[in-house]
């Protein structure tokens, strides 16, 4: 493997790591929500739009960043390989 497949390698592996721990970041924060706020709900009714709009927020921004994720592996030579030339410019610009 070349050493700029590698470099696109690394570069997808950690946006990887970084969409999944937005993921869980996300979920953690709106079930937390969700759960803080359930006793001070007073109608059942409310209850269930809350959780509905809760879900949806979960499955589409999950749905969203996952999509994200797919594109990047199908395009990553092209995406990743145009960051590597621009910080290589930059950095021998710098020099």
């Amino acid at each position: 493997m070349s050493d700029l497949q590698q470099r696109i390698e690394a570069l997808y592996r950690s946006d990887v790591r970084g969409s999944a721990l937005l993921i869980i970041c996300l979920w953690a924060t709106i079930l937390f929500v969700l759960i803080m706020t359930w006793p001070y709900i007073p109608h059942t009714g409310i209850k269930v739009v809350v959780a509905i709009a809760a879900a949806c927020v979960l499955i589409f921004n999950t749905a969203a960043i996952l999509a994200m994720v797919n594109h990047y592996k199908e395009d990553k030579d092209f995406i990743y390989g145009l960051d590597i030339k621009n910080a290589d410019a930059f950095r021998n610009r710098k020099s």
